[in-house]
């Protein structure tokens, strides 16, 4: 049996920063791609937070931070007039990647700019749910609520999909997969993308 689904909630600004990064760090510590760039835990530990924060500024200046129950899960959400800082970006990803991986990875960086929409959309760059609340509707509830908004606009939602589970996930919302990314011995990456209903 299903627990019931709590509600989600956009808290103050400083709680949703520290809530949803530490909520996603959870999250993602055994996601594909991420851990592709990411591979030691040491890293991983120290890095992905200063990544996420980076996203979810973003998130906060232009567009929806949302957090589902007590922090079962979190959705970053950019509107159509975000503006991420590139520059600084770069920055936290060369000193992320290890040497010897930032050419294969920044390589799918530049895949993903590539096929990244250049009209107006909203844009989910992360989205997680702490593995121990699985399954209970997290990730579809976090899902509905930043889609209502791309409904509400009239626009196009875009996401990077990371796994063939989260891909099945995405599907089920009307996603669909334009693209499939690799590079060197990456994992693979599917640009989704979803029209307003």
């Amino acid at each position: 049996m299903r627990a019931p689904v709590t509600e989600v909630s956009t808290p103050p600004p400083a709680l949703q920063r520290e809530r949803s990064i530490a909520t996603l760090v959870v999250a993602f510590a055994d996601d594909p791609v991420i851990r592709w760039f990411l591979p030691d835990a040491p890293s991983y530990l120290r890095r992905f937070p200063e990544l996420l924060d980076l996203f979810a500024e973003t998130a906060l200046q232009a567009g929806d931070v949302d957090v589902a129950g007590q922090d079962a899960g979190a959705a970053l959400w950019h509107a159509p007039d975000a503006q991420l800082d590139d520059k600084r970006l770069v920055g936290l990803m060369y000193a992320t990647v290890a040497p010897e991986r930032r050419p294969a990875a920044f390589g799918m960086l530049e895949q993903m700019a590539e096929h990244h929409p250049t009209e107006p959309h909203w844009y989910l760059p992360f989205i997680g749910v702490d593995p121990t609340c699985q399954g209970q509707g997290h990730g579809s509830r976090l899902l509905e609520q930043g889609l209502a908004r791309s409904d509400r606009d009239r626009l196009p939602a875009y996401l990077e999909a990371s796994s063939p589970r989260n891909r099945a996930l995405y599907e089920r919302h009307g996603f669909v997969a334009f693209a499939e990314l690799q590079v060197a011995d990456s994992p693979p990456l599917w640009p989704m993308l979803r029209l307003p209903a």
